[in-house]
């Protein structure tokens, strides 16, 4: 560093072991990592920022000031903050629909035979799903119940015609469709609408902002489609998760072991290098390690973790850290969240990058072409590849922070409902809602999204969950947000005894008490419930409520949080939370305060017309005290109409 020159600022993170990778890097000077380039990167452009920069055409970039209040074709800033919206929205749903298909894919081909590596895992969840979706079940095998689902699927994400999508209308309670056909907003299928929707938002096309608000809705039901699918795939291919006991932050790295990351959000290949590298030790002794140790980043983390009792590493933000500590031989990438700027980091370590799938290459990385058809060989060829990288550490220090927790993880909604039916096995979202109406819980929250810079890295999720956990509310989380209470010791029983407030503390207590016998370890205070196509189960979670308390989604005392939220899978997914009726609180103000309408429909009208609404919060300490006031309104208003419907012996109101 030159003399005189400022010392950039790159310590946003509160992981402490991300803060000694970063500060043992600033003592060698090597390495330029995300924390970095985010300070190099100031100041960034307001324009983009609040959603007035229009690119659709090749007239601009358009740019709505006190100068010029209108692009060159006339558009109003109120139509270019709504279009770049629902362009997002359908990008994040294009990134869910990739994972998805894939999995359809991948099930076709295990059907037809053409995967003789992978088979149906779980019979019963694969029964399930096509007893939801309305097949005929009785008397017939795996492959024709799967047949009659991978058809239905493809239906949905494909079809043109007007009926309704499946994976829709049987996960989600009665009034929620009536809500989608009243305004217009239910989707034929998932590939359609983002066709759609490209189309709409092309210049010249809808200029409407609340026209397109509706389309962009529509487009994120689609996205809570195709993710549901992926889910419901995910678990008939590889089993349906339950409860497991791992290990999450740097600390899991072994300087004596091969050590790969998987890193990514499909589990077609994670899973088979997961398998490949337990038979492999062999291979690993051969070269001087003890064996070969997966573990995982972002959502394929989250995906092998539950399956496989994988570690956690890290998440989204800190993924070019391990490569730091000089433990990790190689890192296996597949799609989405991916930071082209791993290879930068490899090239100053032995570590090998590698890139998996044909439309997600990182430039001078390994590159192992995935297939399901040699799945097996594949695997073995990424194992075989780590193996030499780790021949190359050639005596080189490894640098790993002694920092690591306990995790308790792999709370499907099977294995929630197994948990709860441990007190009421007839009922078991029974001992959730009584737990509300008595005052023990005060609601649910679901801790989802990515992490950004815009924030102090893992910071404000942190800060919020131990806020919700001291007032008595029930916490589940997904993806990012997962991760981030894993690594920091947020997501076992211990963290119980340090957070809990009584109410939350004697609920858990409770089920700890009735599953002593059936649970090998105790429960956390954060449920895992997967990985960011997963907040499927946490919907489900929502709608089990909903029908246990015989009402509509809205009067359901559920939030959904994003306290970091980055990349257009998060507004998608907190689309389609407002949608179905669930407030979502969104801790990075989204790219639409250039436009008071759009913003006012985000923050209030959205609650009129579908139950849920935005919350835009970046403080973490006022972010906590706006969620719990939603959670009691919900309760306090709940309360109220169960108590007029038995004063005038009249059904609950459907209004909220």
């Amino acid at each position: 560093m030159s003399e005189g020159k400022k010392k950039v600022d790159n310590r946003r993170t509160i992981d402490p072991a991300a803060l000694q990778v970063i500060d043992h890097n600033d003592g060698n000077g090597q390495v330029e990592t995300t924390y970095e380039r985010y300070v190099k990167m100031q100041p960034q452009c307001n324009f983009g920022r609040t959603g007035v920069c229009c690119r659709i055409c090749l007239q601009g970039p358009c740019r709505i000031t006190k100068k010029a209040s209108k692009g060159i074709c006339g558009a109003h800033g109120y139509s270019i903050v709504a279009r770049n919206l629902i362009r997002s929205i359908s990008g994040g749903t294009g990134a869910h629909a990739d994972h998805s298909r894939h999995m359809l894919y991948a099930l076709m081909e295990v059907l037809e035979g053409k995967a003789p590596d992978y088979k149906v895992e779980d019979s019963a969840k694969l029964k399930r799903v096509a007893e939801r979706i309305g097949l005929e079940v009785e008397g017939k095998d795996d492959n024709e119940l799967l047949e009659g689902v991978l058809q239905q699927a493809m239906a949905d994400f494909s079809k043109i015609t007007s009926e309704t999508c499946k994976w829709l209308e049987t996960t989600v309670v009665p009034e929620r469709m009536e809500v989608f056909k009243s305004c217009n907003i239910n989707p034929r299928s998932v590939h359609t609408t983002i066709a759609e929707t490209m189309g709409q938002t092309h210049m010249g096309v809808d200029a409407d902002p609340v026209n397109l608000i509706f389309q962009g809705l529509k487009t994120s039901l689609c996205d809570y489609i195709c993710m549901h699918i992926g889910t419901d795939l995910s678990d008939i291919l590889f089993g349906t998760p339950k409860p497991v006991a791992t290990e999450a932050n740097f600390g899991v790295i072994d300087p004596e072991m091969v050590n790969i990351a998987v890193h990514g959000h499909n589990p077609l290949l994670s899973e088979m290098i997961v398998r490949q590298a337990r038979e492999m030790k062999s291979e690993a002794e051969a070269a001087g390690a003890k064996g070969v140790k997966c573990m995982g980043i972002c959502c394929t983390g989250n995906e092998v973790l539950m399956r496989q009792e994988i570690p956690v590493l890290t998440n989204f933000l800190s993924q070019e850290l391990p490569i730091m500590t000089g433990g990790i031989d190689a890192m296996v990438v597949d799609v989405q969240c991916i930071m082209p700027g791993i290879k930068a980091v490899s090239d100053c370590y032995h570590t090998r990058i590698i890139t998996t799938m044909s439309h997600s290459k990182i430039p001078g990385s390994y590159h192992v072409d995935f297939s399901e058809e040699h799945a097996v060989e594949k695997a073995r060829e990424v194992v075989n590849l780590a193996i030499e990288a780790y021949k190359e550490r050639e005596e080189k220090t490894c640098n790993i922070p002694d920092i690591k927790h306990k995790v308790i993880a792999g709370f499907s909604m099977e294995a929630m409902e197994e948990v709860l039916g441990a007190i009421n096995p007839d009922e078991p979202i029974k001992v959730v809602t009584d737990a509300i109406d008595s005052g023990q819980l005060r609601g649910v929250v679901l801790f989802a999204g990515c992490n950004n810079l815009r924030v102090p890295h893992d910071a404000s999720h942190a800060h919020i969950i131990k806020e919700m956990a001291k007032n008595d509310v029930l916490i589940v989380a997904t993806g990012c947000a997962a991760g981030t209470a894993a690594k920091l010791g947020l997501m076992n029983d211990e963290a119980v005894e340090k957070y809990a407030g009584e109410g939350l503390k004697k609920f858990i207590h409770s089920l700890n008490e009735a599953n002593k016998d059936k649970l090998k370890e105790k429960l956390p205070l954060v449920f895992h419930m997967g990985s960011c196509v997963d907040n499927s189960r946490a919907y489900d979670f929502t709608t089990a409520l909903a029908r246990q308390w015989g009402v509509d989604t809205p009067k359901v005392p559920f939030v959904a949080s994003a306290p970091e939220a980055m990349s257009e899978k998060a507004v998608s997914i907190g689309s389609w939370c407002v949608t179905l009726g669930v407030p979502t609180h969104v801790g990075v103000v989204p790219e639409v305060t250039g436009s008071a309408l759009v913003d006012g429909i985000a923050l209030q009208i959205a609650e009129d017309v579908y139950g849920g609404y935005f919350i835009w919060e970046e403080d973490p300490e006022k972010a906590a005290e706006k969620i719990l006031a939603a959670l009691d309104e919900r309760s306090w208003k709940l309360k109220i109409h169960k108590q007029t419907a038995e004063k005038y012996e009249t059904e609950l109101s459907a209004g909220w």
